[in-house]
């Protein structure tokens, strides 16, 4: 059902969490598993600062690294992409590249207000994916 497995992965909280989730759908459906990580273009002096922003090569290795690790020790080998862009479409053109069955992401909960929702990676990945995503609260 699910053959091949994308997993966005940064520095936050959520996205370790929904690591957890896709142990288990790779394991039950032996899947490939692809990790990716976006390399983001500085933020513009409009834009309120995020702490799980990635803008260094360096930092998005270390993430994807440890992220290989992490499955690793799971006994699941994982397949690492880099990607330089906005997250929410970097993402959705890397699910049609490998012809992802699924897209497993951690939410933020930005949700919370119109705004917050409207902006949300997690939403403009779920409106322009081109395969199912599983939103990891």
């Amino acid at each position: 059902m699910f053959n091949t497995v994308l997993f966005p992965v940064d520095q936050s909280r959520e996205a370790r969490e929904a690591a957890d989730l896709v142990v288990k759908i790779v394991k039950q459906y032996n899947s490939k598993l692809f990790l990716l990580s976006v390399l983001e273009p500085p933020p513009s002096e409009e834009e309120p600062p995020d702490p799980n922003r990635l803008v260094s090569p360096e930092a998005v290795a270390e993430i994807l690294k440890t992220a290989e690790t992490l499955f690793a020790t799971q006994g699941i080998k994982a397949q690492s992409l880099e990607r330089e862009g906005k997250p929410a479409f970097a993402i959705c053109d890397v699910a049609d590249e490998i012809d992802a069955d699924l897209i497993v992401m951690g939410c933020r909960g930005l949700g919370l207000t119109e705004e917050g929702a409207a902006e949300s990676v997690t939403n403009r990945v779920i409106n322009l994916s081109p395969c199912p995503v599983l939103v990891v609260p």
